[in-house]
């Protein structure tokens, strides 16, 4: 039987964060809205209350019946669900003199107690609140404080009225962060010394597991997967290949909107994983639809639609299918919270495909992170330029050019964008601090020495490409001739699930070797820029 950490989650940006410190420790957790406590589940060892964007006085404020837990199951409560045990249990929550935001050294740590086992003296913590506690409930007591925050965290080995004898721990902090630079360990005493995990969660167990659970759910049925050529779509269909082998039939549309060659060398990357796939170049089809639309969202609209009628045309060759399989990943199937209250699921499930089809869904990565998924390609042997590939959109390079799409339009970028690339992959940094702690958390393959690693710029970043600027155009000298002809932007941020992202600062040198080399080698282009902006207020993608 399976153990379990749940999550409750209310509202705050860095709740899938903690979930993934959970994974990390190798053991199971789900990420639930706060009022989707799973009652009588044996599985369950622990509970964590996440943060969130409202106060506790405030009349909308999430709550929660603690006593569903408290007392049956070891607590940590984060933030506001330290701050909301506190007000629900006796204590007392009050506006603070100032928003207690930053960086932080704890103080009067007491090492002894389980939660802050093996700490250092004066460890950096990361604070995010507008509300402090400032008086625990009876029976509790503080085990660490910082220079502003008196109850930095406090705890009870068997809360009053519970009932029961499991501790509750509370934090004012947030320790998964990479800015609490303790907060796995932290996180590791709660969840493997407190609730007694026995770290059964890893790549090999998932694969093992996984394939055997597909085995039983698909028999001798047949499926269809449409590949894109990213990440997570390619280890679905590795995972499946193991399971039923050729019974997997997989679909790789090229809008011909693909980077520079990225159509012949997935598909030569699918068939030495043995993959049973079918390639369609509909190139020409999308480009037709395309002539003259200038909107972005119409662009999206045309090409979604085109991707379908395509598929749709290619999976009713497949007579006998009777499962649709997809990529999908657990960030996707996460009901989450606005400020409102309300769920919000984002879902991207394909769509689209006749109900005459009859295809009933299988989705192998759904409770997995994107690292996770990372680490279940190279468990199964995957080439790593396709387990570390960037996310790429859909419409690919339909919406990284500003104005209408043309073939020749998409040539110029393709040229561009892979010299941009190219440099990336090939220019080596050395990290270390938070910055080498983010970038193997995300899962690169890199060793710590001397407290440096070593990775290239392309694994450094999140997402990176080039933007063909087609509405525009820029004078320019070449030899002893004028140009006129069209800048091009580059993209690059750091980030670590594309909720909100960094401009990545790229090394000066490298900016000036890709920008000669663009203007130099790519006809069309004489200027090139870098985009500086982070998300919020500007998105990733340019449309």
């Amino acid at each position: 039987m399976q153990q379990k950490i749940i999550i409750l989650d209310f509202g705050s940006q860095t709740t899938q964060l903690i979930g993934r410190r959970v994974r990390e420790l190798d053991t199971f957790c789900e990420i639930l809205p706060y009022n989707k406590f799973p009652k009588e589940d044996p599985t369950v060892i622990g509970v964590i209350l996440s943060g969130s964007p409202y106060s506790v006085h405030d009349p909308e404020a999430f709550k929660v019946d603690l006593s569903q837990f408290v007392g049956r199951v070891p607590v940590l409560g984060i933030c506001y669900g330290a701050q909301y045990v506190s007000h629900t249990l006796g204590g007392r929550v009050e506006k603070a003199d100032s928003r207690e935001y930053g960086r932080a050294h704890l103080e009067s740590v007491d090492t002894a107690n389980p939660l802050f086992r093996g700490f250092d003296s004066h460890s950096q913590v990361w604070m995010s609140h507008g509300d402090t506690i400032t008086q625990i409930p009876d029976g509790f007591e503080a085990i660490a404080s910082t220079k502003d925050v008196r109850y930095a965290a406090y705890w009870c080995a068997a809360p009053l009225g519970s009932g029961g004898e499991a501790p509750l721990f509370a934090v004012q902090f947030h320790p998964e962060v990479f800015h609490t630079l303790q907060g796995k360990l932290l996180l590791r005493n709660f969840v493997v010394d407190v609730c007694k995990s026995r770290q059964e969660w890893s790549a090999a167990s998932f694969v093992e597991t996984t394939v055997a659970e597909l085995k039983a759910q698909l028999g001798d049925d047949r499926v269809i997967l449409g590949l894109s050529g990213g990440v997570d779509s390619s280890v679905a269909a590795v995972l499946l290949n193991k399971a039923i082998g050729d019974r997997l039939t997989c679909i790789f549309v090229d809008h011909g909107m693909l980077r520079k060659n990225e159509f012949r060398q997935v598909m030569d990357d699918y068939r030495g994983l043995g993959l049973n796939v079918i390639g369609v170049d509909a190139s020409e089809k999308f480009f037709a639809d395309l002539r003259g639309v200038t909107d972005p969202e119409q662009k999206r609209k045309i090409i979604g639609r085109d991707f379908v009628e395509v598929f749709n045309a290619e999976a009713r060759k497949i007579e006998d299918a009777r499962w649709l399989a997809q990529g999908t990943i657990y960030p996707d199937r996460i009901e989450s919270l606005n400020i409102t209250g309300k769920v919000i699921k984002s879902h991207h499930n394909v769509g689209g495909l006749p109900e005459e089809m009859n295809l009933k869904l299988c989705e192998p990565l759904k409770w997995l992170f994107k690292d996770e998924v990372r680490r279940v390609g190279r468990q199964m042997g995957m080439p790593e330029h396709l387990i570390t590939r960037h996310p790429f959109p859909g419409p690919g390079l339909a919406v990284r050019i500003l104005g209408d799409i043309t073939p020749e339009k998409v040539s110029i970028l393709q040229e561009a964008d892979d010299i941009y690339i190219r440099g990336l992959r090939e220019y080596k940094v050395k990290l270390s601090g938070e910055e080498a702690r983010r970038v193997l958390a995300a899962g690169v393959p890199a060793e710590m020495q001397d407290g440096e690693i070593e990775v290239s710029l392309y694994d450094q970043v999140w997402q990176a490409g080039a933007i063909l600027l087609s509405t525009v155009r820029s004078v320019g000298v070449m030899g002893d001739e004028r140009t006129y002809e069209h800048p091009v932007a580059l993209r690059a941020v750091t980030s670590t699930d594309a909720m909100t992202a960094d401009w990545a600062h790229l090394p000066y040198d490298f900016m000036a070797k890709v920008s000669n080399e663009i203007i130099n080698k790519v006809r069309g282009v004489n200027r090139v820029c870098y985009d500086i902006s982070s998300k919020p207020p500007a998105t990733i993608e340019w449309e």
